[in-house]
Order: structure tokens, then sequence, then C-alpha cells
């Protein structure tokens, strides 16, 4: 890599402030940055690197005040969105990946009535099963299983170790990240006298167009009809997706969630990390479920909630201040128990002592 600041401002559309003709050979976070390379600033926690890393340029979201480190002033490329531009900028200049070459290897097993388009790639020990379709550009790295009359899209990339059951849809330009399993059976089981008997589950998944999933996740296929992922839909690392379960489109859901059965997810929601969902319920669009929240009942459009059971977020909050204050509040309850107690007893004393007064004025003595 070697270009200049002018020319990467020229591919992310930004405005540079500083030498436009310094030359970048790199590409590096604000913290590990060396002199040549260019970093980026999305996230404004962490501002205070800027006046520490040795980073050439930045690309940042607003013009920040003059910001020198080691004598030498960095360049700044003004963008929209800092996450994006860099993004653009290690597409064009970063490491390539290396997919395996275009065919079939020959220790691959493609089984009969098998579909392969234009220029896909087929790496070594990939099982193919009968009547499968992989569409054209589309890679499957090594130990990749496609089960039998499964569809996969074009320009797909299929990491090794992927599991991708029978009678299946995938889209095109979808990603699947090493140790997926999509279209295992879904956990259904009728119990009968003790015995736990297993359910068939004979529906499919269908994953639309350009999807990621991610390393180890699983999404199970339908008890009948269908399990799908909506279109844009970016899924994280160790995510569970049950049985029937329908997720809208561009949703994001980070790891470790679990989604119980047959729930619906609306368009644009996001599901943080560590979060639960139970059955049988919907999450509506461009909702926002926080990190480790439990829900347990239909959460509306555009809400935003936390906690378990989960709650609306101000809600949670205000819950979660209460909890935080109960130990002084316990100390103030104590204390003020112990002045009501003082004051029960003092009040018993002076009633004592009036009760005995009168009863001193009746028979003629002094009170």
């Amino acid at each position: 890599m070697r270009v200049t600041v002018r020319e990467l401002a020229t591919l992310v559309g930004g405005m540079v402030i500083g030498d436009a003709e310094r030359v970048i050979t790199g590409i590096s976070s604000l913290h590990e940055a060396n002199s040549g390379d260019i970093s980026f600033l999305a996230n404004p926690k962490y501002v205070s690197f800027l006046s520490e890393t040795r980073a050439t340029a930045v690309l940042v979201a607003g013009e920040q005040s003059s910001i020198t480190t080691r004598g030498s002033e960095i360049v700044q490329i003004v963008v929209a969105n800092p996450d994006y531009a860099f993004a653009k900028v290690v597409v064009t200049y970063g490491p390539k990946a290396v997919p395996p070459p275009p065919g079939i290897h020959p220790t691959a097993v493609i089984g009969e009535s098998v579909t392969l388009g234009a220029n896909v790639a087929i790496g070594a020990y990939v099982v193919v099963c009968e009547g499968a379709t992989i569409g054209d550009n589309s890679i499957l790295y090594p130990q990749v299983y496609v089960g039998a009359h499964s569809t996969i899209g074009a320009d797909c990339l299929i990491y090794p170790q992927v599991s991708i059951r029978e009678r299946l849809s995938l889209g095109s330009r979808v990603i699947v990240h090493p140790g997926a399993v999509i279209g295992s059976d879904g956990f259904g089981y009728a119990s009968v006298a003790g015995v736990h008997h297993k359910i068939p589950q004979v529906g499919t998944v269908e994953i639309e167009d350009d999807v990621e999933i991610g390393a180890n996740t699983t999404i199970d296929r339908a008890r009948v009809g269908r399990t799908r992922i909506g279109k844009g839909t970016k899924i994280d690392n160790l995510v569970q997706i049950a049985h029937n379960v329908e997720v809208g489109e561009h949703c994001r859901i980070v790891a470790q969630v679990g989604i119980a059965g047959s729930t619906r997810i609306g368009k644009y929601a996001v599901l943080a990390g560590q979060s639960g969902i139970v059955g049988h319920i919907t999450i509506g669009d461009q909702a926002v479920v926080t990190a480790m929240s439990g829900v347990s009942k239909d959460v509306a459009a555009k809400a935003v909630v936390r906690g378990v059971p989960a709650v609306d977020f101000k809600t949670a909050q205000a819950q979660e201040i209460a909890v935080r204050r109960l130990p002084g509040t316990q100390l103030q309850v104590k204390e003020l128990t112990a002045k009501v107690q003082e004051l029960e007893r003092q009040l018993a004393e002076v009633l004592r002592r009036l009760g005995g007064g009168a009863q001193g004025s009746a028979d003629g003595s002094t009170p």
C-alpha cells in the first residue's frame, strides 16, 4: 500500500485538514499505529487517543482541534461515518483473503444431479449431496457439508466446517463463518407418561440475500413451514435461533443471543449480547433489547427494553438505581426505626407518669 491522503479522501468522500500529499503505507488502530499509517476515530470515548497515536492520518466524524504528536501534525480526513470510511479503505487497500482455486478439489464429494454455477470454488473434503445447487462465484471452503436439495445463491462465502442440512435455501452474497450449523432439528418433544418423544422437524430454513452468520451460530429448521432470516441481517457468533423463528430485514443480533421458537422479530431490530427471548412473542420494528436482558412478552416497535424480565429502559434504570441505593436506604430505615422506638419509649413513660399523677389527685395525694 502506497497512497496519498488526497487519494484516500477522494475514495471515502472526505475533506482533508492538513497536508493532503502525505503518503500512507499502512492501516492500523489508533493505539497501534505507526508513522505512515491511517487510522480512524469512530467512538468519542477514544478521542484522548488522538494525542498519543503515531498515525499519519485519521478519519474523523468532525474536525478536531489541531492534533500534534511527536512534533508532527496529524492529517485529518473528515467524513460522515469514520467506521464505514475505514471499511472502504480496508477493502480497497487491506490484505485480501485467499480463496480456494476455482473448480472442485479432487477430495470433494459431489452427489448426483448437483448444479454448479460459473466460477464456483469447492475446497478439500467438501460434501455436496444430491440435488443441491451452488450459484455463480460462490466459494465453499474445506470441510463444508451441503445437504440434499439445498440451494446456495451467487457470490456466497461458506467458511470451513459449516453444515447446511437438506432442503434449505441461502440467497446471494450470504456469508457463513466457521462452525455454523444451519437446519439442525428444532427442539421439539411430546412428553407422554414421563417419556420425551421426538416430534419430527420437517420444515426448512430460508436465509435471504446479504445475510452474515457468525461462527458457531445455530439456526434450527422449522417443525413445519420455515425458519426465516430476512435480507441484510447480521448475526454474531454463538447465537441460537430456534425453529419457526422469523427475523426481519436488516436486524443485528449480537453474540450469545438465544431466541426461542416461533418468535417474530421485526425489521431493523437490535438484540444485544446475551439477551434471551422467549418463544411465541413479537418484537417490533426498530426495537432494541439491551445486553443480558430477558424478554418474556411482546416489545413494541422502536421500544428500548432492559433487565430481567425486560421492561422499558427508563423504568429499568430507575429500578437499578433504587437497588444500588438499598444499602443506604436500609441504614436510614434502621436509624429511623431506632428513633421511632425511642420516641415510643419516651411517650410510654410520659403516659405512665400522667396516669400515675391522675390517680394521686383522686385520693388526695400529691402527684
